[in-house]
């Protein structure tokens, strides 16, 4: 990256946290349904850290661990222990958080970006703490324990990024893979999924420099935002003969800048020692074998998939990364496929243009419409039967968006192509009567002027007839 008078080459790491799709916390039975509840109203004993609670591990979370690792192309066999990582916190009842240090679960993968191989360091599991909420001019922070206690992979990848924008596209991907297992909801907005970013500078052939943390990033836009900045703050304070020290940033939405929180702990500040109440777990060839089965598709071998069944590359994968959207177009192809399968790229087209679209303008989600895989196969095919035309379909779409059946819609309103050619032929009899100065100039060659005749025919027909038909049958009355 290039700044006025010297070239530096950033390096990258990224610490990635997810929130497990468990229905309790990962070391009690408090539920982790808390989102969007009242304050400190999913906590119990544990969690607030009383004297006397020990943990219980989830077994899920220990699957979901091992799968996520395997999806990662990890080692995820052999012993893995939790460790206490201490210090003190306000969001920390405990004073402790329970993580692993020098064991955990998943160790040694790798992703491809863009071609790009992306080293995953480690990938293991800990509890989540509470939060802190500031109020605006008030002399007090508040606390909220519904979080603490939440199960968290967090993985760390090695310094392989080389640009903002890769930072992004990796967090996507691991986006992705997450939702598609099923191992997260992987949604910023509701803090399942954040992100701590290392970034240093150097000169080609030259050390790395020292690296700075920018964390509690909670939105991938903010990651890429915060490397620009930081990337070119430290190119800044190199060109002026300053020295980067190794500080802890938060980040500055705002602003659109970091600011230093705290300067950096090291391994020692933590103190890390095996959790007595927790023995070590050995991950069996029988446990990783049963994970593996139930390992649903991944989007790497959706893409393929997708492609295979005739779908455009830059839809299919868009689809691949996206398990709302996959999940949806795969049961919507399954409820059409009999005697005539469906065109999975036609069926694409209405999810990423038509359907998209529509639910753009209402600010929804797919999952937020009562818009069913069948009823959208269903209004494909009614367009492939011939039955309506692709106008009367998008015309029908909101209804059907609204849980209506396109089928009964159609039935209801009279809407089916008008396929009697002597209607037809009737009002192509019509129009040449009401103009036959365009008649003239269509049998003289001047064959554009069809047009013409072509609108009012349709026009008597509400709309309702097949175009290639109407057109057909007018050649054949003039004659051309």
């Amino acid at each position: 990256m290039s700044r006025p008078g010297t070239t530096y080459l950033p390096v990258i790491g990224l610490e990635v946290h997810l929130h497990l799709n468990t229905r309790t916390k990962i070391f009690s039975a408090c539920s982790t349904d808390y989102f969007g509840k009242d304050p400190n109203t999913f906590i119990d004993p544990f969690t607030l850290g009383l004297p006397g609670t020990l943990p219980t591990l989830n077994r899920e979370a220990v699957n979901l661990a091992i799968m996520f690792g395997l999806a990662l192309g990890c080692d995820v066999s052999g012993f893995t222990q939790f460790h206490r990582k201490n210090y003190f916190y306000p969001d920390a009842p405990k004073n402790f958080q329970l993580s692993q240090y020098d064991r955990p679960i998943a160790r040694d993968g790798a992703l491809d970006v863009g071609g790009q191989r992306i080293r995953i360091n480690r990938a293991h599991l800990e509890d989540d703490a509470g939060k802190l909420m500031h109020p605006a001019y008030a002399p007090y922070s508040l606390l909220d324990l519904n979080r603490a206690g939440m199960p968290l992979i967090e993985m760390v990848t090695e310094a392989d990024l080389t640009t903002p924008e890769q930072a992004r596209d990796f967090l996507t991907q691991i986006r992705a893979i997450a939702q598609a297992l099923g191992v997260s909801e992987a949604n910023p907005e509701e803090g399942q999924m954040r992100c701590d970013v290392n970034v240093s500078l150097h000169k080609e052939g030259e050390p790395w420099g020292t690296k700075v943390e920018v964390k509690n990033l909670n939105s991938f836009r903010s990651v890429q935002k915060s490397l620009e900045y930081e990337i070119s703050r430290q190119a800044r304070v190199l060109d002026t003969g300053g020295t980067i020290t190794q500080d802890t940033m938060g980040w500055d939405e705002g602003g659109q800048k970091t600011f230093v929180m705290r300067t950096k702990e090291g391994e020692a500040d933590y103190r890390y020692f095996p959790e007595p109440d927790l023995p070590p777990l050995n991950i069996t060839p029988e446990m990783i074998a049963a994970v593996r089965a139930r390992m649903p598709e991944l989007p790497a071998q959706k893409r393929e998939r997708y492609l295979v069944a005739g779908i455009r590359a830059v839809d299919a994968e868009t689809l691949s990364m996206d398990a709302a959207l996959s999940r949806f177009l795969d049961e919507a192809l399954k409820s059409g496929a009999d005697a005539q399968p469906l065109d999975a790229q036609k069926l694409t087209n209405w999810l990423l243009t038509d359907v998209a679209g529509s639910l753009a303008a209402r600010e929804q989600s797919l999952s937020d419409s009562a818009l069913t895989p069948a009823h959208l196969a269903a209004l494909v095919k009614l367009i492939d039967a011939g039955t309506i035309s692709g106008k009367m379909a998008k015309d029908l779409l909101p209804d059907v968006m609204a849980g209506e059946d396109p089928a009964e819609l159609v039935k209801a309103r009279g809407l089916a192509v008008v396929t009697d050619t002597a209607a037809i032929e009737a009002a192509i009899d019509a129009a040449m009567q009401a103009d036959p100065a365009t008649v003239t100039k269509v049998q003289a060659g001047n064959t554009k002027a069809m047009n013409a005749l072509f609108g009012p025919v349709m026009k008597a027909l509400g709309g309702q007839a097949r175009p290639d038909v109407v057109r057909q049958l007018l050649q054949q009355k003039l004659g051309v």
